[in-house]
């Protein structure tokens, strides 16, 4: 039999249709570590190589394709590749075109997860040096959610109850499926330009799938780049995503949102009574500080005020009157008992005295006369009595001779 002689084209070609032709090569999953990864950005193609300990074949994934993957391989990733083999027919290579990649232990939402996760903590998206604080007693709440749902509806009831005096505005959103982020972010965009103090950024329970739009980037750099607080309200208590992390407070569930927007109303009327009989004490105390403080100033200006001066010297002057008063008595009491004493004593001195004893005294020309000398007979002379005076005309004249020792 002659041989066959061919082309290299028509060899590839061949080798192509037969590889085509197989059916367990149409669909086939193979696992590997993927090597030599190369995201083409212009075209959207991935190229890599999967091996595993002694063998490697080369795979591409169109864009087509790729765009669906929740994540991006890396080198070193275990996974699964589904797709067909096939040559390419200009370098006679067989390669694996992929249509689907998983990771081999983890899910792929999973991965795709923990791939965000990781680079927009890097980035400090998560960083609680951002985080906002959440106010108590917000007037106004904002929701951003679906208005159908019965997150909603939660939010509502424990509003309702719990908060009466807040406002709440609610920014309708689709919370599941491919155009949920955009949704999600124009709903948080709108509530920039309003007066919410907060907001919660939810929906209720579901599969990982279900609530994957809470875990997309755009979802997070919104949530991050809103200047209202934002408490996120993602499904249940044991659902984590990524909007979770970027929120400025996670809460467990769209009620428990409610809760830690808000403060109870009941307790805060209670706090505000008892703020109430706190400042009405302590008002009290300051007046009666204040009041003990004015009594000793008054006590002070009373001391120191021109009445009181004058009422004080006004008493010292009584008393003083009252002392000379005292005193001048005493010294007038004092000077009567010498001026009766030195009366008596005039008195007992007294001619008059001498002429109540019987005696009288003769006056000539008013003198008194101490002797005869110079009297005449015939001279006129009074003579004074106790009880009168006489005038008497001298007969005669005598002289009395006294003794040498007399």
């Amino acid at each position: 039999m002659a041989a066959i002689v061919a082309t290299v084209s028509q060899l590839n070609k061949y080798i192509a249709i037969r590889i085509r032709n197989d059916e367990k090569l149409r669909g086939i999953t193979v696992k590997g570590e993927i090597s030599n990864f190369t995201n083409h950005i212009k075209s959207g193609h991935y190229y890599f190589t999967l091996k595993d300990e002694s063998s490697s074949v080369k795979c591409v994934m169109f864009r087509g394709n790729a765009v669906k993957l929740p994540f991006v391989p890396e080198n070193g990733q275990c996974v699964l590749v589904r797709g067909d083999v096939n040559v390419f027919e200009r370098d006679g290579v067989y390669q694996l075109y992929a249509t689907s990649i998983e990771p081999d232990g983890v899910g792929a939402l999973y991965l795709a997860f923990e791939q965000l996760k990781q680079k927009l903590s890097q980035e400090g998206l998560f960083d609680p040096a951002h985080k906002k604080p959440i106010p108590r007693t917000p007037a106004v709440i904002g929701v951003v959610t679906s208005p159908t749902g019965a997150a909603l509806q939660d939010i509502l009831n424990i509003l309702r109850r719990r908060y009466p005096i807040g406002t709440v505005k609610v920014f309708p959103a689709l919370v599941q499926g491919i155009e949920a982020p955009q949704s999600i972010c124009r709903a948080i965009r709108a509530a920039q330009d309003t007066d919410c103090d907060v907001l919660i950024v939810g929906r209720g329970g579901g599969s990982m799938e279900d609530l994957w739009c809470f875990n997309d980037e755009m979802v997070a750099r919104t949530i991050f780049a809103s200047h209202i607080p934002v408490i996120s309200a993602v499904g249940h208590e044991i659902d984590f995503t990524i909007a979770d992390f970027a929120a400025d407070l996670r809460a467990p569930t769209p009620s428990a949102a409610a809760e830690l927007a808000t403060e109870d109303v009941t307790a805060l009327s209670a706090q505000v009574d008892s703020a109430q009989q706190q400042m009405a004490q302590a008002i009290l105390r300051v007046i009666a500080a204040h009041g003990a403080r004015l009594d000793v100033f008054r006590q002070r200006l009373d001391a120191l005020s021109p009445s009181k001066v004058i009422d004080m010297q006004g008493s010292r002057t009584d008393a003083l009157l009252e002392q000379l008063s005292q005193t001048m008595h005493a010294r007038l009491r004092e000077s009567e008992v010498v001026l009766m004493k030195r009366m008596e004593m005039l008195q007992a001195l007294s001619p008059l005295g001498v002429l109540l004893r019987g005696y009288a005294i003769a006056f000539q020309e008013g003198k008194a006369l101490r002797s005869v000398a110079g009297i005449e007979t015939g001279d006129i002379i009074d003579v004074r009595l106790a009880d009168g005076s006489l005038r008497a005309k001298v007969e005669a004249v005598a002289t009395v001779e006294r003794n040498q020792n007399g």
